[in-house]
């Protein structure tokens, strides 16, 4: 009965990983760049400056759109959550993020590469 449960918990980690990745990707680009920043803790604010340096001020992110954002990260298990030393809260990408991560990263790199190839034909 043992192996069982164990199997049963994989499969059903697995589905639970299916439908986050589905839920995910496509990703919205304030979403891409949120966990992008996530590679290394980080508190609200260092996430927007991280952004805004990233995106060379382009993409500006306001903090409701940040905060409700990594609610729903959170909830989703896309992050983890933690306070700092100063006790401010941290936030930092979970594996299940750097899956959903990996998998938009191919998607985007599929969309390049089809753009390099067909690039001409819009000029």
């Amino acid at each position: 009965m043992t192996w069982h449960n164990e199997l049963t918990k994989q499969v059903n980690a697995v589905s639970a990983a299916q439908k986050v990745l589905k839920k995910y990707v496509p990703m919205t680009e304030t979403a891409f760049y949120i966990l992008l920043s996530l590679t290394k803790p980080r508190h609200g604010y260092g996430i927007i400056k991280h952004v805004d340096d990233l995106s060379e001020g382009r993409l500006r992110l306001g903090s409701g759109t940040v905060y409700g954002t990594l609610t729903k990260m959170n909830k989703d298990g896309l992050i983890t959550v933690f306070a700092d030393e100063e006790r401010k809260t941290v936030y930092e990408v979970s594996e299940l993020g750097k899956e959903v991560m990996r998998a938009e990263i191919g998607r985007l790199k599929e969309l390049h590469r089809n753009a390099v190839t067909s690039e001409e034909e819009f000029q």
